[in-house]
């Protein structure tokens, strides 16, 4: 969206709504279209954000040689951009200490495997945790993921720098780009606990996983006590 752009104020687009649905009440159709102007306002806010995090002045140069273990073998974080220009990496909460994969990255990787192609269009994806390789394989294979790679980080250098000083079991989301030979940090999630509101998760803006997104448009909600499985009723 052009920031210099004359846009039309929300209220009259939602005046101008076409749509009614069969026995609606006047009061549900004055409320509907108030929440419809702010819907509109929700989306131009959420390309003015990202209008500005792509303005973003350089990131540091990265300056170290990470190493990762993949399924075919050890790779550098230079090696996982491919032929791309930008590299996503999504720290997952799968460490050694840890039994299972974490749920709610496990639904975040969910939502994402059969995109992958499409994300790949686009930019190099990259899942990576602290569990050996033959873990992080096995779960994939549990899971029935087929286009998701997954990495170790064996020896915890890339996720003290950039997900956590303390070699913690958190999620993470980092974007690098390389440009003119050098590749630097450009954007990483840092909506932690600090950010919290009252009464609410940590959590980004706007999510990462659909599910949320999602129940988010019914009256039940996310909810503040329920969240995703590794299992329902036996079914992986």
């Amino acid at each position: 969206m052009d920031a210099k752009a004359t846009l039309t104020p929300a209220t009259d687009l939602a005046q101008r709504n076409p749509v009614h649905f069969p026995n609606e009440s006047a009061e549900y159709r004055k409320a509907r279209n108030a929440l419809l102007a702010e819907e509109i306002e929700l989306r131009r806010h959420i390309e003015r954000v990202a209008a500005q995090r792509r303005r973003l002045p350089p990131g540091g140069e990265v300056t170290k040689r990470y190493a990762f273990q993949g399924e075919h073998g050890p790779v550098t974080l230079e090696e996982l951009f491919g032929d791309k220009d930008t590299l996503v990496v999504y720290s997952y909460m799968f460490g050694p200490q840890r039994e299972r994969p974490c749920p709610m990255c496990t639904s975040l990787m969910g939502s994402w495997d059969h995109k992958v192609p499409d994300i790949e269009q686009r930019v190099a994806l990259a899942m990576v945790a602290r569990s050996p390789v033959e873990r992080l394989l096995q779960a994939k294979k549990a899971r029935g993921w087929t286009r998701l790679k997954v990495y170790a980080d064996v020896d915890g250098a890339f996720t003290r720098d950039y997900v956590s000083p303390e070699d913690g079991d958190v999620p993470g989301y980092t974007v690098f780009t390389r440009r003119d030979g050098k590749i630097r940090h450009f954007w990483s999630g840092e909506m932690y606990a600090l950010t919290a509101d009252p009464g609410q998760d940590p959590r980004g803006a706007p999510d990462l996983d659909p599910l949320w997104t999602l129940l988010d448009t019914t009256p039940e909600g996310r909810g503040g006590d329920w969240y995703p499985q590794l299992e329902y009723g036996g079914s992986a």
